[in-house]
C-alpha cells in the first residue's frame, strides 16, 4: 500500500499536471453550482419554479447538444485557441442572465450560457491522455481516477455552496461566484500551453477523418454505457427522495445521498491507488455486474436505513466504472478526436440522467418509491448487457489498430486487449 499510495503524488509531479488538474477542478465547482444556482436565482426573481426549471433545462440541453460540436473545434484548433472564445460567450451569457428583466430573457440567457460552458473535465482528461499515452499508459487509470475524484468533489461542494448562499438570500451572488470559478479556471487552463494536446494537423486528401472512430461500434457502445450510467444517476436522485418522503422521513434523504457520494469518493480514490492486472474491458464487466447485483436489492429495502446501506454499496461501483469507460475511450478514439469523445460521453450520461429522472418521477407518482427504485437494477442490466459486447468488440481482429491511439494495448495494464 505505501508504494501504491504514492501513485497520485507521482502523477501530480508530472511537469504541468498539478496546475491544469487544479485549475480544471476549480472551474468544475463553478459548473456544479450553475444548474442549482439557476433554480435559486430565477425562483427568487419570478416566484415561479416552472420558469426556473425551464431555464435549467435549457442550460442542460444546450450543454449536451452544443458541447460536442465545440469540442470538435477544440480538437481541430487546440485548447488554447478555442477556450477563450468559450469563456467570452459563457461570461457574456451569464451577465445577460444577471441583468435580465423578463423570464423569457432569463431563459434565453441561461440556454446560451449552457451552450458556451467549457467542458473542463473533457479538456483536463485530454491533457492527461496527451501526457501519458505513449510512455506511461499504465498510469492512465490513476489519472482518470483523479478526474473522477475532482468531479465528485465539485458536485459535493458546489451544490452545498449554492444552497447556503441561496438560503441566505444571495442567489445572484451564487451565480456570480459560479461564473467566476468557471471563467477563472478556464482562463488559467487556456494559459497553460505546455500540457495542451496539439491541434489536429490539416487532413491529407483521401485520409480518414480523425472523428471517424466516433462512429465505430466500440465508441457507440461506450456512449451507450455512459447513457446507462446516467440512467442510474437520474433514478437515484428522484427515487431516494421519494422513498424518504413516502416513509415519513424526508430529512434522511440528504444524509443518504451524502453517504453515497462519500462512498463513491472513497471507492474512486482506492481504485486509483494501484495498477490492476486485469484488462480494463474485463474489469468493466465485473464492476457492472457488481452494480447490478447490489442495485437489485434497493427496491426491497424496508426502511430508510436499509436503503442507505444499499445505496452506499451500489455507489461504490460507479467511480471505477467511469474510470474504466474513460480508459477504454482513450484506447478506442484517435487522439485528434479525444475531446469530442469525452464530451459525447458526458452528453450521453446527461441524457440518460434526464430521462431516468422523468421516468422515476412518474413511477413514484403512479405507484410508489419502490417502483421508482426498480429503474436502478434495470439500468444495471443494460450495463451488464453492453459490457460483454464491448469486450467482444475489443477482442475482434483490427479493433485496436482502428483506434490508432494506444498501439493496441489495454491502457489499464499495458498489455494487449
Amino acid at each position: 500500500m505505501p508504494r501504491a499510495a504514492t501513485g497520485y503524488g507521482l502523477l501530480l509531479r508530472t511537469p504541468g499536471a498539478a496546475a491544469f488538474c487544479l485549475t480544471a477542478a476549480l472551474g468544475r465547482i463553478g459548473i456544479a453550482m450553475t444548474g442549482l444556482g439557476l433554480v435559486w436565482l430565477l425562483h427568487d426573481r419570478t416566484g415561479s419554479y416552472a420558469t426556473a426549471g425551464l431555464a435549467t433545462a435549457g442550460f442542460a440541453l444546450a450543454e449536451a447538444l452544443v458541447g460536442p460540436h465545440l469540442a470538435r473545434l477544440v480538437d481541430r484548433f487546440g485548447q488554447t485557441r478555442v477556450l477563450p472564445f468559450y469563456l467570452l460567450g459563457h461570461g457574456a451569457a451569464v451577465v445577460g442572465l444577471l441583468v435580465s428583466t423578463t423570464p423569457a430573457a432569463a431563459v434565453v440567457a441561461a440556454t446560451c450560457a449552457g451552450a458556451a460552458v467549457p467542458q473542463l473535465g473533457a479538456l483536463s482528461s485530454a491533457r492527461w491522455a496527451h501526457l501519458l499515452r505513449h510512455e506511461r499508459a499504465d498510469e492512465l487509470p490513476s489519472a482518470f481516477s483523479l478526474e473522477s475524484l475532482a468531479n465528485a468533489t465539485a458536485f459535493l461542494v458546489g451544490p452545498v455552496l449554492v444552497t447556503a448562499l441561496g438560503a441566505a438570500g444571495h442567489p445572484a451572488l451564487a451565480t456570480a461566484i459560479a461564473a467566476a470559478l468557471v471563467l477563472g479556471g478556464g482562463a488559467a487552463l487556456a494559459a497553460q500551453r505546455r500540457t495542451a494536446p496539439p491541434p489536429t494537423e490539416r487532413r491529407v486528401a483521401g485520409a480518414p477523418r480523425e472523428s471517424s472512430t466516433l462512429r465505430r461500434p466500440a465508441f457507440l457502445l461506450l456512449a451507450l454505457l455512459n447513457l446507462a450510467i446516467g440512467l442510474y444517476f437520474g433514478t437515484m436522485g428522484v427515487a431516494v427522495t421519494a422513498f424518504a418522503v413516502g416513509h415519513g422521513t424526508p430529512a434522511v434523504a440528504t444524509p443518504i445521498i451524502a453517504a453515497a457520494s462519500l462512498s463513491g469518493l472513497l471507492a474512486g480514490w482506492l481504485y486509483g491507488l494501484r495498477q490492476h492486472s486485469t484488462p480494463a474491458r474485463r474489469q468493466l464487466v465485473l464492476a457492472t455486474t457488481y452494480l447490478t447485483a447490489t442495485a437489485a436489492l434497493l427496491p426491497l429495502a424496508p426502511t430508510a436505513a436499509w436503503l442507505g446501506v444499499g445505496v452506499v454499496l451500489t455507489e461504490a461501483a460507479i467511480p471505477p466504472a467511469l474510470v474504466l469507460l474513460a480508459v477504454l475511450t482513450e484506447k478506442t478514439v484517435r487522439p485528434a478526436a479525444l475531446t469530442q469523445a469525452f464530451t459525447w460521453n458526458n452528453s450521453a450520461s446527461a441524457a440518460g440522467s434526464a430521462l431516468a429522472a422523468a421516468l422515476a418521477g412518474r413511477a413514484a407518482d403512479t405507484w410508489d418509491a419502490s417502483a421508482a427504485l426498480l429503474l436502478a437494477p434495470r439500468a444495471g442490466l443494460l450495463l451488464v448487457a453492453l459490457s460483454p459486447a464491448l469486450s467482444m468488440v475489443f477482442t475482434s481482429p483490427g479493433a485496436c489498430a482502428a483506434a490508432g491511439s494506444a498501439g493496441g494495448r489495454d491502457p489499464a495494464v499495458g498489455r494487449r486487449a
